[in-house]
């Protein structure tokens, strides 16, 4: 098994022949790499939950090749849906609709509904595009990393995941580095489950309505548990004012400690510059975090970003990396 180079039609064809038997390969994204089956089979899919210790009643993404590809898991594909689609597909965006009965069961852990992407990296699209000929209509793909860790981003932090024992095709660091935004496009009005780099206002211009936030009843969705993206350091989130004061009272040397900071004194060993665009945030947090851990850090202090909607989804998986 091991790294392979999703440069290579080679290596597309190789990966797209062992998916097409039932068998997981990890795949780039534009987002974070993915750990992927074959959607349509309820055995391969389940080898993912085994793999990562996915609880089974927590819901996959499927990734398909284009939207005609997505009608062979939707019962019906609603208007709002379509208009997201049309704007954004390829892209970073997740719809959740009415699932066919008896399609993808174990994909969309036998809900009703069910979540789809057409993903944009060039790498998946080939993959998808061979899948295809090879009469698989599209690949259930969760992040490549066990349950409620941090996602990976290159597919070394799969291969230090997973082993040797994993099939990964190469696709470079991955653009966006968090996951795609989902939107439930099943319900009477679109909700966004969870935000990702696209500001909550470029989605409702798609729209041409407004999101409203998921209460109690919402959909079930990948990535919307409150303690998720959590790295073996404990992870706490403070203001800079609050972070400023702590730093202040730390000895000249500190072991153990890690501080993600926009605002922190740079001459601090412990502290690791966060850039101030939150597209870059995002394109490096999840590598910053295993970076961390990969020190032995036990404790990570992160600077809040600041409340507005263009940091939303950076503040989503900061939040859930923070919780107990």
């Amino acid at each position: 098994m091991g790294v392979l180079s999703g440069d290579s039609a080679e290596s597309i064809d190789r990966a797209a022949q062992r998916l097409a038997a039932g068998a997981l390969v990890a795949i780039p994204t534009e987002t974070v790499y993915g750990l992927a089956a074959r959607a349509d089979d309820d055995q391969a899919v389940a080898a993912i939950y085994r793999t990562k210790d996915r609880p089974a009643d927590h819901p996959l993404i499927v990734h398909v090749a284009d939207r005609a590809a997505a009608q062979a898991f939707a019962e019906q594909i609603p208007p709002v849906a379509v208009r997201l689609m049309d704007a954004f597909w390829p892209g970073p965006v997740t719809v959740i609709v009415r699932r066919l009965q008896g399609r993808a069961t174990a994909a969309a852990a036998g809900l009703g509904t069910i979540a789809l992407r057409c993903p944009a990296h060039p790498v998946a699209r080939a993959l998808l595009a061979r899948c295809r000929e090879l009469g698989v209509p599209g690949l259930a793909a969760p992040s490549a990393n066990r349950f409620g860790g941090v996602s990976p981003t290159t597919a070394a932090h799969v291969a230090a995941e997973f082993g040797s024992e994993m099939l990964v095709l190469d696709g470079g660091p991955c653009e966006l580095g968090i996951e795609s935004s989902i939107v439930d496009c099943s319900a009477a009005h679109p909700v966004l489950l969870r935000p990702g780099v696209l500001p909550r206002a470029q989605i409702e211009a798609a729209l041409g309505q407004g999101l409203t936030d998921p209460g109690d009843d919402a959909t079930p969705a990948p990535g919307t548990l409150e303690s998720h993206y959590a790295p073996a350091a404990t992870l706490r989130l403070m203001d800079s004012e609050q972070l400023g004061r702590a730093i202040a009272l730390l000895p000249p040397t500190m072991a153990g400690l890690a501080v993600y900071s926009r605002t922190a004194p740079r001459r601090n060993p412990w502290v690791r510059a966060m850039p101030d665009d939150p597209r870059l945030v995002a394109h490096e947090l999840y590598a910053v975090l295993r970076e961390f851990d990969a020190r032995g850090v036990k404790l990570v202090w992160v600077e809040r970003p600041p409340d507005t909607p263009e940091w939303e989804g950076v503040n989503d998986r900061l939040r859930r990396a923070a919780a107990p």
